[in-house]
């Protein structure tokens, strides 16, 4: 990672970065004797859709306050469209769009008024403030609902009007802490759908959520945060398949999960199974076996072959898919402030 020493302060962003719209560099934050975020550092591009999961008080929400301005670091430094959250704030909320997982609405304002007066807060004016409101309405499935006052929003609608006031002013980088919480399923889906679309825009998104197997469908990479530090940065495949170290200092092997399938119960398959290696962790339930597998796929095609030639009759032995929860719980410890 580079680190960029000249904080910007001109109304032109770095173009030597222009490709990084997020980017933090040591940030940390401390309350009392709680360090909040420990040198957090890490970097988002254009167009990217940049997971961010951690548990319960890890330290998202306190990074995401600080990139949208609403908190300033401890020390370090971090920067939004090239330019500084601390010395050009303004600039940054011209460029920058929050979501937060909380926000305040106002009974008796309908959509139409309320998405309005954050359109006026940002300067729009005339002609360019009537485009915003026909353009993001649209875009979030509201303009038939532009009459309706928000007290009679369901939460998913109530999701969608949040994130229309954080498109009001066409941010190029957008935050998003915790977009999907509390909607059904459909309304998930239909997030997923415009979160998706706004990356094919050229936009750049950081999501915080803990659904990760929602997350998962639409992140390009993801960043893991615990007690303050990042832990793992990379694309799902990119943290699983990463050497760990358990806590004595040793190692670990990456495993797979492997789950069998056999025409009939078997009692040699779970001794064979017990004589590998490479094997570890083994479930039996009736016809079905799942266990962990630590070989590579030569060593995994010898195991399914010593099982055929001694004529275990088996159905199925498929490796599952490694998932993004896999990933978190590979990476973090449990561990809380």
């Amino acid at each position: 990672m580079v680190n960029i020493t000249n904080p910007q302060t001109s109304d032109s962003a770095d173009t030597s970065q222009a490709d990084v719209t997020i980017r933090l560099d040591n940030v940390s934050r401390v309350f009392g004797s709680t360090r909040a975020v420990d040198r957090l550092s890490f970097s988002v591009r254009r167009g990217e859709v940049f997971g961010f999961i951690g548990p319960n008080g890890a330290g998202k929400t306190t990074s995401m306050r600080i990139l949208s301005t609403l908190d300033t670091p401890t020390a370090g430094h971090a920067w939004v469209d090239g330019f500084s959250v601390v010395d050009d704030p303004d600039r940054v909320r011209k460029r920058l769009g929050w979501m937060p997982d909380g926000f305040g609405t106002y009974s008796f304002v309908n959509c139409e008024e309320y998405l309005d007066f954050f359109a006026r807060s940002y300067g729009l004016k005339a002609n360019d403030r009537r485009n915003a409101l026909k353009r993001v309405m649209s875009f979030t499935q509201l303009d038939g609902m532009a009459n309706k006052p928000i007290k009679g929003l369901s939460k998913g609608m109530k999701q969608r009007l949040c994130l229309g006031r954080t498109l009001i002013h066409d941010p190029s980088v957008l935050i998003l802490d915790e977009p999907a919480a509390g909607l059904d399923p459909r309304a998930r889906i239909e997030l997923r759908e415009m979160i998706t679309a706004l990356a094919a825009d050229g936009k750049t998104l950081l999501v915080s959520s803990h659904i990760l197997t929602e997350l998962a469908e639409m992140v390009d990479r993801v960043g893991i945060i615990e007690q303050g530090q990042l832990l793992a940065v990379g694309t799902v495949d990119e943290i699983l398949n990463r050497k760990s170290v358990d806590d004595n200092g040793e190692v670990e092997q990456t495993k797979s999960r492997i789950q069998l399938q056999l025409l009939d119960a078997d009692p040699r398959v779970a001794t064979m199974l017990q004589q590998n290696e490479w094997v570890s962790e083994i479930r039996v339930v009736g016809r079905e076996i799942k266990f962990q597998f630590a070989g590579d796929q030569e060593q995994q095609a010898g195991l399914l072959k010593a099982l055929i030639d001694n004529e275990c009759r088996i159905v199925e032995f498929a490796s599952q898919r490694k998932s993004l929860e896999d990933a978190f719980l590979s990476v973090t410890k449990g561990r809380v402030q």
